[in-house]
């Protein structure tokens, strides 16, 4: 549960959540990698579909325009891809495991840049995938050095 919660939130999401599972959690890698892509998943059609009205009923005041204003242009600025490459650019932005490009920022790259709903979608859930693939692969072989050196260490 506490995977699923992870991977939806817009700061940890899966980068986040797939590590947890794997080290704190120890789940299955099966497990982990399917929990972190669906819980990571599961909030992206909704915010795609309601990121238009959440904003305008959120700019109406002061401070809130200001901070959607804020997020719109740090996305705008770290999507160059989304906007070069559309629908693929967006899951190349959403596939490079590093802070604020995930499927969050994905979602809103594909609102600001026009892109449509559905193919959004899938280009975010491939991206989210393929980010899986990476972070998976980075925390087992993160994990197996530190032993390795463990081992070494204790003689």
């Amino acid at each position: 549960m506490v995977t699923f919660l992870l991977a939806m939130l817009p700061i940890s999401e899966l980068r986040g959540a797939l590590p947890y599972a794997l080290l704190v959690g120890k789940m299955s890698i099966a497990n982990a990698f399917l929990i972190s892509i669906v819980g990571n998943l599961v909030p992206i059609p909704f915010w795609l579909y309601l990121l238009e009205p959440i904003t305008r009923w959120i700019s109406r005041v002061p401070t809130g325009k200001r901070f959607v204003d804020w997020v719109f242009t740090r996305t705008r600025a770290r999507s160059e891809t989304v906007r070069k490459y559309e629908l693929v650019g967006v899951m190349l932005f959403v596939a490079v495991p590093l802070p604020m490009t995930g499927a969050w920022s994905g979602a809103i790259a594909s609102h600001i840049f026009g892109l449509k709903k559905v193919p959004a979608l899938i280009s975010i859930t491939g991206g989210v995938i393929i980010a899986g693939v990476i972070v998976l692969v980075a925390t087992i072989g993160v994990k197996e050095i530190v032993a390795l050196i463990m081992r070494i260490w204790s003689g």
